[in-house]
């Protein structure tokens, strides 16, 4: 799509690896990018042009005066890598489009192959019934067989048959149409947790994708936002128990006369 995206700095690529993220259940792919980002100080290159994929449903109002319509950023990132290892570019998105998902895709793959961007990876949510309190586990997906073998050395697991909704699976798919390799690394996530951020989550995706990707990034940060977010669980949790548990030990005589049949 000629004029959806701006590049504003070149960078000289040897040979390099593409994070690419937007925001999905429990935001594990943002904080996953956004840290990688910031703990490597790579450098803002460039962007897409917004209004070529998303349309502004309503605007906002300060003071009682009406804003100009907001569009969500979507950078590129780099790091160049200053030993033998591959350079890393990253594309970061606020927002995923409602329309216009394939061509998105394809623009930054347009950009990845300028880059020389060999390998693809994306992360994501994987909902499971394992409780807040227990370490996730990581599943992997990828492109092809032989990418999954290399993956059988990590600490991941494989779950053979399942959906992953959004373009942080779809962009692995349009990567895989284009000969490009790809690998998803999803992070357990319980169900009754979906709507709250998961740091956690995103934090055994880091400890496996550091490794793959052959760099060292300090998780000391992400960490403790990890057990911060434990934290505020265990209180949501114990709230929402004790609602429950008042509810149903109200006496019988101390509820609204419409509640007595």
């Amino acid at each position: 799509m000629k004029g959806a995206v701006r590049i504003y700095k070149k960078p000289h690529p040897k040979a390099c690896s593409m994070i690419a993220a937007w925001p999905g259940i429990g935001n594990v792919s943002l904080i996953v990018a956004n840290y990688i980002k910031d703990k490597l100080g790579a450098e803002e290159i460039g962007e897409i042009d917004s209004p070529s994929f998303f349309e502004p449903t309503g605007v906002m109002v300060e003071d009682d005066v009406i804003e100009a319509p907001n569009f969500p950023a979507g950078k590129f990132y780099y790091w160049q890598n200053a030993g033998s290892g591959r350079d890393i570019a990253l594309f970061i998105c606020e927002q995923q489009p409602d329309l216009k998902v394939y061509e998105l895709a394809n623009c930054i793959l347009d950009v990845g192959e300028k880059l020389k961007v060999g390998r693809i990876y994306t992360c994501a949510a994987a909902l499971s019934r394992i409780h807040h309190t227990e370490e996730p586990k990581v599943w992997a997906v990828a492109t092809d067989h032989k990418l999954i073998e290399s993956l059988r050395k990590y600490k991941v697991v494989f779950r053979g048959k399942f959906h992953i909704v959004g373009l942080n699976g779809l962009f692995l798919g349009v990567a895989k149409e284009r000969g490009i390799e790809g690998i998803c690394l999803l992070g357990e996530v319980p169900t009754y947790a979906m709507r709250v951020a998961n740091p956690k989550a995103s934090l055994a995706i880091l400890r496996v994708l550091t490794e793959v990707l052959g760099i060292e990034i300090d998780l000391t940060e992400l960490t403790s936002l990890a057990k911060q977010a434990d934290e505020e669980m265990k209180k949501l949790a114990a709230e929402a128990m004790s609602e429950f548990i008042g509810h149903f030990t109200e006496p019988i005589w101390e509820r609204g006369e419409e509640e007595i049949n």
